[in-house]
């Protein structure tokens, strides 16, 4: 329960059960022949189909803070896609059982239910609300490749084209239209937020230093102009910058999780060469603006506080953990002792080794571990059982690349770790 379901869950649980409890009672029941039971399951799946779609909107809100009752923006993004996808089944099984209900009375009557002529728009507004969820969802499945990521959010306008052209269905053919004006406003309205609103809402920044970490790898200083963001470790933003000078990624958004503490005046933010706009981002030109949106996640948050806690950090995926020891530098109370293990190929590739070291030797309730690949071979229970003994009863944060996280979730459950006790965040398509 703690893990799967959470209070964002509930509601969204509510709101598309909502439409269907109050059209039930006109859909009749499943006694009868096979048309009757076809339409009615041709109905409840249209019903659910379009308040997933909308739901699917609805999350799509991504303002800081409507993430946490989720469990996180990185969970909330599953949750839309899972939405959006089940939505996309859910409208074909309603279409298909509509015109299977009518082939009994004639092939001709099928046909008709599903194409009738013109003048029955309320069929073909649905229609067109198909056609745009297919060009909306087609990049998704790969059809064409793995989708450019900017062109793929440009693309959720066609989104909400979607949504209008299906709540407009709706509405010509439903008996109460008030959930659907609720759940219209809602999707629709968070659209318009993300699309309209929020991009006048980012914080601006000035870099103010880019410091070298490692080859390809850099820590950029941000000096706010106004006020700036309030957050906690283990939070990310997305970050726009706006230098002219830069060859790829001017003006576009992308995650980084924060580096420093929450105490700190300045935000800090590791950035790896990972592509085309972080590769950019490594030379970037000092007091150029850029655009901060967020914070979001709760990294942290989602813990049993009376436990000690495990932190293993590998590559970037060590900048959460940067942020959380940095706070307690900062003077952070923390319930028990906190163990980091930072896994890297040698110490070059430990960007943060010697200040975490530091911050170890002076708090007594943080201890910090390094494990070299190239030296040891991929982290194992022994090695985690030697420097962290009572490992299985910790609170443990995973944060590095895929393969690592797979590696420890594997070992862990493998020694008995519950899956509601190891967190973790990955930024894929946020």
């Amino acid at each position: 329960m703690r893990r799967w379901l959470r209070p964002g869950d509930i509601a969204l649980i509510i709101l598309l059960l909502l439409p269907l409890a109050v059209a039930l009672p006109r859909l009749g029941g499943l006694a009868g022949p096979p048309e009757v039971w076809l339409t009615w399951v041709g109905r409840v799946t249209g019903i659910l189909g379009l308040a997933m779609m909308l739901l699917a909107g609805v999350v799509s809100c991504r303002a800081p803070g409507f993430d946490r009752p989720f469990g996180g923006l990185a969970r909330l993004w599953h949750l839309h896609h899972w939405l959006g996808f089940t939505a996309f089944i859910l409208v074909m099984v309603h279409a298909l059982a509509l015109g299977l209900a009518a082939v009994p009375a004639s092939l001709d009557a099928a046909v008709a239910t599903l194409f009738p002529p013109v003048s029955h728009g309320s069929i073909w507004l649905g229609w067109l609300a198909w056609l745009a969820l297919v060009v909306f969802l087609a990049p998704t499945f790969d059809f064409f490749g793995q989708p450019h990521y900017q062109r793929w959010k440009r693309l959720h306008l066609v989104s909400a084209a979607a949504l209008l052209l299906g709540l407009w269905h709706a509405l010509l053919l439903a008996g109460e239209a008030w959930p659907w004006w609720l759940l219209g406003i809602a999707g629709l309205g968070a659209i318009a937020w993300r699309k309209g609103v929020a991009p006048r809402r980012r914080h601006a920044y000035r870099v103010e230093a880019v410091d070298p970490l490692a080859r390809g790898v850099v820590e950029l200083v941000l000096r706010p102009e106004g006020g700036g963001i309030r957050y906690e470790a283990g939070q990310f933003v997305y970050l726009s910058p706006l230098d002219e000078s830069l060859s790829a990624g001017r003006g576009e958004e992308h995650p980084y999780t924060i580096a420093s503490a929450p105490s700190d005046s300045r935000l800090r933010i590791g950035i790896k060469d990972l592509g085309d706009a972080s590769h950019a981002l490594q030379t970037v030109t000092p007091e150029t603006r850029v655009l901060v949106e967020g914070p979001y996640g709760e990294f942290f948050g989602r813990r049993f506080p009376e436990r000690d806690m495990l932190w293993v950090g590998g590559g970037i995926g060590i900048t959460p953990f940067v942020g959380g020891a940095r706070d307690l530098a900062a003077g952070a109370s923390v319930d028990g002792h906190v163990h980091l293990f930072y896994l890297a190929s040698d110490s070059v590739r430990a960007y943060y080794r010697e200040e975490l070291e530091g911050i170890a030797e002076a708090h007594e309730a943080f201890a910090f571990t390094q494990h070299y690949s190239r030296e040891r071979g991929r982290l194992d229970e022994a090695f985690l059982r030697e420097h962290c003994p009572d490992y299985t009863e910790r609170e443990i944060f995973l944060c590095g690349p895929p393969a690592m996280n797979a590696h420890l979730r594997r070992l862990l459950a493998g020694q008995g770790v519950p899956a509601s006790r190891i967190h973790s965040e990955v930024f894929d398509f946020l």
